[in-house]
């Protein structure tokens, strides 16, 4: 169960994009759909990744957050002793909503599948 406090505590003051932000980027990448996300890699690097709120709105009971999230994908070779393809890491984007609870900050994570328009 994924809360952002701080990110609730900051709804409604002009620090809440920034709070946000930080926050989702403090969560571990498992927490986040990024396997789901990737469009090259096979699997999600172990790297840090960044945020870019795309929008905000507040509905009746959730605060409603399309954030981007840019982060690296890998490839991997064969695994074979003898392989010259290093592992590569490439960059990867996709697109979250969050759903923040306005009474309790439990926050709802899924992946934007449809394009963006």
């Amino acid at each position: 169960m994924i809360r952002l406090d701080k990110a609730l505590n900051a709804w409604g003051t002009p620090a809440f994009a920034a709070v946000l932000k930080h926050e989702i980027e403090q969560l571990n990448a498992g927490e986040l759909p990024l396997q789901q996300g990737l469009s090259t890699g096979n699997y999600v690097a172990d790297a840090p990744f960044t945020v870019a709120i795309n929008s905000v709105s507040g509905q009746e009971n959730v605060i409603r957050v399309k954030a981007g999230i840019f982060y690296h994908g890998v490839i991997g070779g064969c695994s074979c002793a003898d392989d010259p393809t290093p592992t590569s890491e490439i960059n990867e984007y996709c697109e979250v909503q969050l759903d923040i609870d306005k009474a309790t900050s439990i926050t709802a994570i899924a992946l934007v599948t449809e394009p963006a328009g």
